[in-house]
């Protein structure tokens, strides 16, 4: 199967899933998510039109895209984001959707504002509590966070992100993506100055489940590129 292929498949059941849960595709954003996977392949992808890419890694951006990327093509870190790294990665992306803290969001502030960016941000929720996930564990905490993230200049909140459940049905991972979009609605409501339109949520293998709960962006990886070559 061509990559071509690849694309039209999944953007078939994407449409399956979103007139089944009464939404037009035009409102999810299909990111092709091409961890492990080489630049050759993303650009073979981008001239498919398929222009938004996710990377896990800071170490993976900085050695697989080159310093001048194709017209249109957009990339943001999805991956989970250390402090000490924040100065390497602010200039090579687009936008960071792994935010899960107030001193996270102060850093990319800081390092956007020395290089005169403003970095849009997605915050990071972690709704199915499980431990090894990144993201907000309570609705305090993110609260707590976007009362002062409201004030930072150089970084600009576009909405919530999260992982489903690892282990569980369909009644976990639906439970968790609709914690999701309730605070998605909350959020639009206590802060309207801010912009929570983005509801990054569902994966290849629970992408319908998050559209029939009110995602707007579907990460999608091994479905597109093929079995990854772990390092």
């Amino acid at each position: 199967m061509t990559i071509q292929e690849r694309l039209d498949d999944i953007l078939k059941d994407l449409s399956s899933a979103a007139e089944k849960s009464g939404r037009l595709l035009s409102d999810i954003h299909l990111m092709a998510v091409s961890k492990y996977h080489p630049y050759d392949e993303i650009l073979s992808l981008f001239r498919c039109n398929q222009n938004l890419f996710g990377e896990n890694k800071v170490q993976e951006v900085m050695e697989k895209f080159p310093s001048l990327r194709p017209e249109g093509m957009q990339l943001h870190l999805i991956g989970h984001l250390q402090s000490n790294k924040v100065k390497k990665i602010v200039p090579l992306v687009d936008a960071i959707d792994s935010v899960d803290s107030l001193k996270l969001a102060q850093k990319i502030n800081e390092a956007s504002l020395a290089i005169g960016k403003v970095t849009p941000i997605l915050l990071q929720f972690n709704t199915s509590e499980e431990e090894n996930k990144s993201g907000f564990e309570d609705e305090r905490s993110l609260y707590e966070a976007l009362d002062t993230i409201s004030d930072l200049s150089n970084i600009s909140v576009q909405g919530l992100m999260t992982l489903g459940p690892l282990h569980g049905g369909e009644k976990e991972i639906r439970t968790a993506f609709a914690h999701l979009k309730n605070l998605q609605d909350v959020c639009t409501m206590r802060y309207p100055q801010l912009c929570f339109k983005t509801l990054s949520m569902g994966m290849s293998s629970d992408f319908p489940l998050a559209i029939a709960e009110g995602a707007t962006q579907i990460r999608i990886g091994t479905r597109l590129f093929g079995p990854r070559e772990y390092k």
